[in-house]
């Protein structure tokens, strides 16, 4: 294999240090080159890792590219706001976006339909619709929810809603907080209406007479009172957020105003 050889002064390094650069010139590496640098005494190395282990701290390499043999503070500060953008992403961390319920899936041991299909014209196939919709559900499922809080972007748990007194919880292990959470669940899984369990015999034996697709609660009823004092926590809630986004607005006004008094002076 030919090569070409090409030895030269390295400003970047102590004095005495040299820069060679092996430039191939026939094989099928042809045009590919190596950089190698050497000490005042002779010694040679084949990497940045090895040349920053002998000098140590006598000479800064951050910014100094091994194969130009140049000192270039550029690199350096795309590195530094690589690394920072990558810590930001690791202490922020992805949100967790699902939604899913902590349900236990289960295959389903009742009967579905089955269809025999033949050419005899005279056979006919009954099929169960309302069966072969029905899904198997576990009971008690609200209390996987339990120990479950809700935390903000700083992990600081949020305060937990009060229900109002009318709602009451059905079923074994029975507490406000696994009824907020099942209530929550119920909202945002079912499309219909939310009326809580309304057979009286679901409260002296909940495992035979529950509705499972109602949450632990019994029954209630929503008054114009309930709707009216709802509407006004509502009213309540955006004036607070007007006023704040208000006090945002003209906070940052005065603030661009000093900074264009101070470009003045």
């Amino acid at each position: 294999m030919i090569m070409e050889r090409k030895r030269m002064d390295c400003p970047a390094l102590p004095p005495g240090w040299k820069k060679e650069e092996v430039i191939r010139k026939s094989g099928l590496s042809a045009g590919k080159s190596d950089v190698y640098y050497y000490s005042p005494t002779g010694k040679k190395f084949r990497s940045k890792p090895q040349l920053s282990r002998y000098l140590g701290n006598t000479v800064d390499l951050a910014c100094f590219d091994f194969r130009t043999g140049k000192m270039m503070p550029s690199k350096v500060q795309k590195n530094k706001q690589r690394l920072r953008s990558e810590n930001l992403s690791l202490s922020k961390g992805k949100p967790d976006l699902n939604t899913a319920l902590p349900i236990r899936q289960t295959a389903s041991i009742f009967k579905q339909p089955v269809t025999k299909v033949v050419n005899h014209p005279n056979n006919k196939v009954k099929t169960d619709l309302q069966r072969a919709t029905e899904q198997p559900r576990q009971l008690f499922w609200e209390k996987r929810l339990k120990g479950l809080r809700s935390s903000d972007v700083t992990e600081e748990v949020l305060r937990t809603m009060e229900l109002p007194k009318g709602l009451q919880s059905v079923g074994p292990d029975a507490s406000d907080e696994t009824l907020l959470s099942a209530i929550a669940s119920a909202l945002h899984m079912s499309s219909g209406p939310i009326t809580g369990q309304t057979s009286t015999a679901a409260e002296k034996n909940p495992a035979i007479w529950l509705n499972t697709s109602q949450p632990l609660c019994k029954a209630f009823t929503v008054t114009d009172d309930d709707i009216r004092e709802q509407e006004l926590k509502v009213y309540q809630a955006r004036r607070s957020l007007e006023e704040a986004l208000m006090a945002d607005g003209l906070a940052r006004a005065a603030e661009s105003a000093r900074e264009m008094e101070g470009k003045a002076a």
